[in-house]
């Protein structure tokens, strides 16, 4: 098989078998060449990686394809988003896929602080890794914002008190949320750029209070707006790992 044309089609470097031949391979395919193409020992234990990177990454792709699945059924209008929640769970065949879609997003909270919890207690923040880390505190912030952004949908009255009070507390942004510091000085004259209709939280709402605008805002930030800015950020946190010289830092 390794010499037929299909495999030399997908893997140009046949079969490797020498030191060389690996590290061409890893270096020539779109999957692989944003790992390293070696590792130190350390790097690849369960007791001192955790392996809390790679299920946070693992949670990640089956929330993506749930959540697609997901789209084929709910419908984020007022009238239908809660009743599509409950059929999800009662009448729609693999409607499981809404409960481990939740679960999943309560798992990856949990792997994303324990990764960082890991690199902060081995040391793998540490330079030449300091950029890396500040890209997975941005990734975290990410995560946390999915999270968030998902709570509406369901369209209950514990979801839309949720995002009530989360998006009063978005009032207090530095410089985007008009009660928030630095609001004042972003202004023209007497003419504020930043007040109640122009804010960080309306933006978010879709107006001044929650409504079918802010629903619509919060299922296209959930399904495509996060995710994208994620996966990004993403891609270049694994090259960084790669280029900084493996997964772990010093022990």
């Amino acid at each position: 098989m390794g010499n037929s044309q299909i495999w030399k089609s997908i893997i140009r470097s046949g079969i490797p078998r020498t030191r060389r031949q690996r590290m061409h391979a890893i270096l020539g395919s779109v999957f692989l060449h944003l790992h390293p193409a070696r590792l130190p020992k350390h790097a690849v234990k369960i007791g001192y990686t955790w392996c809390m990177g790679g299920l946070s990454f693992f949670l990640f792709v089956v929330l993506t394809i749930t959540g697609i699945m997901l789209m084929f059924y709910y419908r984020p209008t007022v009238e239908y988003a809660y009743t599509d929640m409950i059929d999800l769970g009662e009448q729609v065949p693999l409607g499981i896929m809404r409960e481990i879609h939740r679960w999943g997003a309560h798992a990856m909270v949990l792997t994303v602080w324990l990764h960082m919890l890991r690199v902060f207690m081995t040391g793998s923040y540490k330079p030449p890794r300091e950029f890396n880390w500040g890209v997975g505190v941005l990734l975290m912030t990410i995560t946390l914002f999915l999270s968030f952004t998902g709570y509406l949908l369901p369209w209950d009255q514990l979801a839309i008190w949720a995002v009530t009070v989360g998006t009063n507390m978005a009032r207090a942004t530095p410089f985007l949320g008009h009660e928030g510091p630095g609001a004042a000085m972003l202004s023209i004259g007497d003419i504020n750029l930043v007040h109640a209709g122009s804010d960080v939280r309306f933006a978010l709402l879709g107006g001044r209070f929650v409504g079918e605008a802010t629903l619509l805002r919060f299922y296209v930030l959930h399904c495509i707006g996060v995710p994208f800015i994620a996966m990004i950020f993403m891609a270049v946190h694994f090259w960084r790992i790669r280029k900084d010289g493996g997964i772990s830092g010093p022990l």
